[in-house]
């Protein structure tokens, strides 16, 4: 068991939301009282979300390379245009994103699978296959998301821990957040696996500019409602146990025992050198 999901001394107190363990309550963890503190939860709750998922950028960087490629391609047709028109926007995206200085990772994953999806396509010469190793990611994922939550440790909540500090706890010390991990990770492998029963069949029957199109128009619905389901679980479930200000708390209560027995171990030493001298002798 590692440091980031250990048991406190009553496990019962840190699975609570309303009885925080003492390090917690003395690192300032999240606990849930009245209405304000549901307010404030449900605004760290969106504030973690945004973050994790990109938020509008995110989504607009998910969408539009492929959105002009599908244009252009039904426009002239012509598939070289087409691919290096995605990967052209893609780059440009992610290049502003490092000027400002931005969190670049859904730009950087936009980029490389734009990439994928043009070498792919390029090779086989066939258009549909800019979209094809998007659609197996797709797939991926969503098993991803069904086989982890079968094995007890959910996928959104691996992504979803670090960001709200939680790291692990929820495995062991959060029963009723691992739950609600738990149906938020089903929640999104039934949906992308929805997605994905619908894509591949026009994959295999239907032309470029239908696929195209189609798949553009559920970029952004599935995400939005796996999205809206797992802020639901997630405000109605005990907050997150915030482990980096345990082990911060920790460490300083530590530090203070540690200067406390320096403390106790030099007063004999300061008493003894402070004590009453006897002078000299003198012979009568």
């Amino acid at each position: 068991m590692t440091s980031y999901d250990r048991p406190t001394t009553d496990p019962e107190a840190s699975a609570s939301p309303h009885r925080p363990a003492d390090g917690a309550a003395a690192a300032g963890a999240p606990m849930e009282s009245g209405a304000g503190s549901t307010a404030d939860g449900r605004e760290v709750t969106e504030a973690a979300l945004f973050e994790a998922f990109g938020g509008v950028r995110g989504m607009v960087e998910t969408v539009l390379p492929g959105l002009l490629f599908v244009a252009i391609f039904t426009v002239n047709k012509d598939l070289h245009v087409s691919a290096i028109a995605a990967l052209a926007v893609s780059l440009v995206l992610c290049a502003v994103r490092l000027v400002r200085k931005d969190t670049v990772k859904h730009a950087f994953s936009g980029v490389f699978g734009v990439a994928f999806g043009v070498v792919f396509a390029m090779m086989t010469g066939n258009a549909k296959d800019f979209y094809l190793p998007g659609m197996l990611y797709t797939l991926g994922l969503a098993l991803a998301y069904i086989i982890t939550t079968l094995a007890g440790v959910p996928l959104i909540g691996l992504i979803l821990g670090p960001v709200f500090k939680e790291n692990l706890s929820w495995r062991t010390r959060n029963p009723g957040r691992k739950k609600a991990y738990a149906k938020a990770s089903w929640a999104w492998g039934l949906i992308l696996l929805a997605k994905c029963m619908i894509l591949f069949p026009l994959y295999w029957w239907a032309d470029t500019t239908q696929l195209g199109w189609v798949l553009v128009a559920l970029k952004i619905p599935p995400f939005l409602l796996a999205l809206y389901l797992t802020w639901m679980f997630l405000v109605k479930a005990p907050a997150p146990i915030d482990v980096f200000a345990e082990m911060e708390a920790q460490e300083k209560a530590e530090e203070a025992e540690r200067e406390r027995q320096r403390g106790q171990s030099a007063a004999p030493e300061a008493a003894a050198a402070d004590g009453p001298r006897e002078g000299p002798r003198h012979r009568r």
